[in-house]
């Protein structure tokens, strides 16, 4: 025997995903964590099995490439889990305000809460809560008069804080809402008055309330916040995940929790645009497409507009129902009012090398940032258009033409399909979000994310909304927009993979690339697509080595460790 390698996995269904050589396999085996043959089973086991090598019988089960997380934000997810959960139904119980309270009542005396300076909950939809509201100053001073309460919206655009909070941010009535976001008021302003807050927070608005409460955690959840998101991210079947638009200080913190504690996930990372232009240093994020202890920066994240579901991104055409205090042909606003800024952080980093990822959900968001992109011309990386919810068809060919691509938040269908036909978009404009038929019709290569904290990491559940395209209520919106199962999951394989630039090494299973794999209960490929929703992840393996179900875990080198305080905010 010549050869003999660590592992064969065989007997079940593998779907390779190659490019070259079809879609399916009998046996994988691996060595040294890099696949190094693909084929019959039989050859497999006599050509590389020896007295050393594990021999797995995958029992009917799928094997597939380790899932490849084009958006989201790995200490958001760990931030989702050590919070209060107000997220409605599947992924909480929260129903309306009294349950919501409830919940932050409950978490404020335990053992995360009891220790924090806030008392913070993640999740709320106004959409699902039966009294179709945001919560107020006034809801959220019944959960506390003596300590701040803030209370974040799913979309992590908004939020509400109880009047404490209100003070700890320095806002009143005569406090005017900033550039890029509005402090929703009781009434309306009467000079010299702007109108007393509500508590309801939107955009710039809100960020500054996100920042101060979550620095309140204790020191102890903040550390740990990579290390419990990437481990949550590894249970859902993902190999590679992003923090996709963090600080520099927040990346420094990345960094240093990789070196002491090992991740079970590789990590792709991307600052604020308006951070690192605005620094003297060459390249202040230290750009590579090499990994150190698992993780890498890769470039910047511009966030051009707000969220679709709570009406703060940027359209073209008038939301069907403007939210309160807004007047009839209301569009939502910019982020960055400022086209000349656009241009130039585009075009910064483009003469850097970095990749820019740029947060656009309206229509408007886009048309400001192709103009931009067309300006700078291409990068280095391909340019991606996060999120791109209600891209329009002249602006998906604008994409082919430019290179742009498209990383779609596909479970917006599932979540808030029925609100956007009902409230935001109307009927006719709600069944074209999230256009990935668009988009492979011209060639181009979609990927789809979960944009976790906004929703949980769930691999699954993307899968099933590309190619279901269900609402909550069970109606397919835009049917035509579906996409088949193979081309949803390469969403999340080999399309990530070359958004990131890294197709020789990952989204297929392929000699000489990485062992990031993934054991499913069920083949997609070959299930009823109404049934991909049921799929079980079995098993993640990461280079070779089980991550998911965990091994016990070891304190790094013995010791116990530092890093930085970060600052936790999620530009989603």
């Amino acid at each position: 025997m010549a050869e003999q390698a660590d592992l064969i996995l065989h007997g079940g269904d593998v779907v390779t995903l190659a490019e070259h050589g079809g879609e399916r396999g009998e046996a994988v085996a691996v060595k040294d964590g890099t696949i190094v043959f693909v084929g019959p089973e039989q050859e497999a086991l006599e050509r590389w099995r020896g007295p050393r090598t594990v021999v797995r019988d995958l029992k009917g089960r799928a094997l597939l490439p380790g899932f490849i997380d084009a958006h989201g934000h790995l200490g958001g997810i760990g931030l989702q889990a050590v919070i209060a959960n107000l997220l409605a139904d599947p992924d909480g119980d929260v129903t309306g305000l009294a349950s919501l309270k409830d919940k932050l009542r409950s978490w404020a005396v335990g053992p995360v809460g009891a220790d924090s300076d806030w008392i913070i909950g993640f999740g709320y939809d106004d959409a699902m809560l039966a009294e179709r509201r945001h919560p107020t100053r006034d809801d959220l001073d019944e959960v506390s008069t003596h300590r701040p309460v803030l209370a974040i919206h799913q979309s992590f655009h908004l939020g509400a804080v109880n009047s404490l909070g209100l003070k700890r941010l320095g806002h009143s009535a005569a406090t005017p809402d900033p550039e890029g976001g509005v402090i929703r008021r009781r009434e309306l302003a009467v000079a010299p008055s702007y109108g007393e807050p509500d508590g309801v927070l939107e955009e710039k608005a809100f960020t500054p309330a996100s920042d101060l409460a979550l620095v309140g955690l204790p020191q102890r959840e903040l550390l740990m916040l990579f290390a419990t998101g990437a481990a949550m991210a590894a249970s859902f079947g993902f190999t590679t995940v992003q923090e996709g638009g963090t600080t520099l200080a927040n990346l420094k913190a990345l960094r240093d929790t990789a070196a002491a504690v090992p991740l079970p996930v590789d990590v792709v990372a991307y600052v604020k645009a308006e951070e690192v232009t605005a620094s003297t240093l060459d390249d202040p994020i230290e750009v590579s497409d090499e990994y150190v202890d698992g993780v890498r920066a890769a470039g910047v994240k511009l966030v051009l507009d707000g969220s679709p579901q709570g009406r703060t991104a940027w359209l073209t055409e008038p939301y069907l129902t403007p939210p309160p205090g807004q007047p009839e042909g209301y569009r939502g606003y910019p982020a960055v009012p400022h086209d000349a800024v656009v241009a130039q952080q585009i075009a910064t980093a483009v003469e850097h090398g970095w990749q820019v990822l740029a947060h656009v959900n309206g229509d408007a968001a886009i048309d400001q940032f192709l103009k931009a992109v067309e300006a700078a011309g291409p990068g280095r990386r391909p340019t991606v258009a996060i999120h791109a919810q209600t891209a329009r068809q002249d602006q998906i060919e604008a994409f082919a033409r430019l290179g742009i691509l498209p990383s779609f938040f596909s479970m917006h269908t599932y979540y808030w399909g029925d609100w956007y036909r009902e409230t935001v978009l109307g009927e006719r404009r709600a069944q074209s979000i999230s256009p990935a038929r668009w988009a492979l019709d011209r060639g181009l290569r979609p990927t789809s994310h979960h944009d976790a904290p906004v929703a949980l990491p769930n691999s699954i559940a993307v899968l099933s909304s590309q190619v279901t395209r269900r609402t909550r209520n069970g109606h397919v919106l835009g049917p035509d927009q579906r996409v088949s199962a193979l081309e949803a999951v390469r969403a999340i394989t080999i399309n990530a993979a070359h958004q990131y630039g890294e197709q020789d090494r990952k989204g297929s299973i392929e000699v000489g690339k990485t062992a990031d794999l993934v054991i499913l209960s069920a083949n997609p490929l070959t299930l009823d697509p109404e049934r991909i929703r049921d799929i079980k992840v079995i098993e993640t393996i990461k280079a070779g080595t089980t991550v998911h179900p965990p091994a016990p875990t070891v304190r790094a080198h013995g010791t116990l460790w530092s890093a930085p305080t970060p600052q936790w905010g999620c530009s989603c």
